[in-house]
């Protein structure tokens, strides 16, 4: 990409695109986000662009010069994501990345430097150990406090970016989002937010003050466990030009049919988002009636310790539920026994997913932690197999 490039060209800023009202609700939104201008006899979406290059005659302007930088089918992602994420308002780019573990890491190493600090969650995603290991290794200060109680809070001072995971996975606790962003930003530090387990249908970090939303599309976004994909979307432009420029450095691309996947699948997200929701309250309401099931989370509940702030700062409360059994083998004999849920990690497919997060040996959960992943399946049939399998493998 030629640095010539204007912002419209290179299509990543948040701007509505031609055919996406203004104004309007999500389903609205989702369905019609990031299409472009209708041209008769033309899809309304257009076919992923397969290009490694493209014609180039003369001086290299414009917005599309080689496949490393800039793809038409990822302009429409961009302007997609970015609709979701921020509708209503410009100056915001959006990066597609090809995973969300690229797009986390193009945000951090882009803005981070050999003696700066950062502030991770202690109780984040299962990578981020390996993450902090390697900035470290750079010289980079890693410090880590739990989600839960704004606790990042207390060890803010100093750092040149705020990491937030919220709700935090695989616990689902709650920060108060605007709370740490006022702090981090009087204090000179940027913030970003992993947003993946909420989608921008659950939670609009950059309206909360953040100056990054990080996701992976690899989970509900997308929604059909078929896609591997990331994003991230930024305010300022100096700090995305620097994620821009780590992109290229390191190629962490996504491939068009990829992209257009996604673009395709966001179409249905509010149907997803909202049907999985309110499927989730209600297995975690079926969960919390039984007496074998200690330690359940989900932030729709109206006990749940997150619900307080969740229900300040998040649309809707996400498809993940959390809970434990007594012991592994109680987890194990559990999930062997459910029929309408897969074995499987990852979260937010139309496919309802489960799995004992002890297996992998990276989140600080006890050994019959289980991590639930509500679909899209009747909830009553859902439910009614959930409470089977515990009534199956009682002790």
């Amino acid at each position: 990409m030629s640095d010539s490039a204007t912002n419209d060209e290179r299509g990543g800023h948040g701007e509505h695109g031609p055919g996406t009202p203004t104004g309007t609700g999500d389903g609205t939104r989702a369905v019609r986000a990031g299409l472009p201008e209708p041209v008769k006899h033309e899809p309304t979406l257009p076919g992923p662009v397969f290009a490694a290059h493209f014609h180039l005659p003369g001086e290299p302007t414009g917005p599309y010069t080689y496949g490393r930088d800039e793809n038409p089918t990822w302009t429409h992602l961009e302007r997609a994501i970015g609709e979701l994420e921020s509708p209503g308002r410009d100056g915001v780019e959006t990066l597609v990345f090809a995973s969300g573990m690229a797009a986390i890491s193009s945000v951090l190493f882009s803005q981070l430097r050999a003696g700066d600090v950062v502030v991770l969650p202690s109780d984040g995603y299962q990578v981020l150990p390996l993450v902090r290991a390697q900035l470290e290794a750079y010289g980079i200060e890693v410090r880590t406090a739990p989600t839960g109680g704004d606790a990042q809070l207390d060890v803010l001072d100093g750092a040149k970016l705020l990491w937030i995971e919220t709700p935090s996975n695989p616990g689902l606790d709650v920060c108060d989002v605007r709370r740490l962003v006022e702090a981090a930003h009087t204090r000179g530090a940027l913030v970003a937010v992993d947003n993946t387990l909420a989608t921008p249908l659950g939670q609009r970090p950059l309206e909360l003050g953040a100056d990054f939303s990080v996701a992976s599309g690899t989970k509900q976004l997308t929604g059909h466990g078929d896609v591997l994909l990331g994003y991230v979307a930024g305010r300022d432009a100096e700090a995305m030009t620097a994620v821009r420029r780590w992109r290229k450095i390191v190629g962490a691309i996504p491939g068009p049919m990829e992209a257009w996947l996604a673009h395709r699948s966001i179409a249905t997200l509010q149907l997803r988002v909202d049907r999985q929701n309110a499927t989730a309250l209600r297995v975690a309401e079926a969960l919390r009636a039984r007496p074998e099931i200690t330690g359940l989370r989900y932030p729709g509940l109206p006990d749940d310790p997150s619900h307080k702030i969740a229900s300040q700062q998040m649309l809707r409360y996400g498809c993940v539920v959390s809970f434990t059994l007594a012991t592994r083998a109680r987890a194990d004999r559990f999930l062997d026994a459910l029929r309408l849920v897969e074995g499987a990690t990852s979260f937010g497919g139309v496919r309802s997913t489960a799995e004992r997060r002890g297996r992998w040996g990276g989140d600080a959960v006890p050994e019959g932690f289980v991590r639930l992943s509500v679909g899209a399946e009747d909830p009553e049939d859902l439910v009614a197999d959930l409470l089977r399998a515990l009534d199956e493998t009682a002790d």
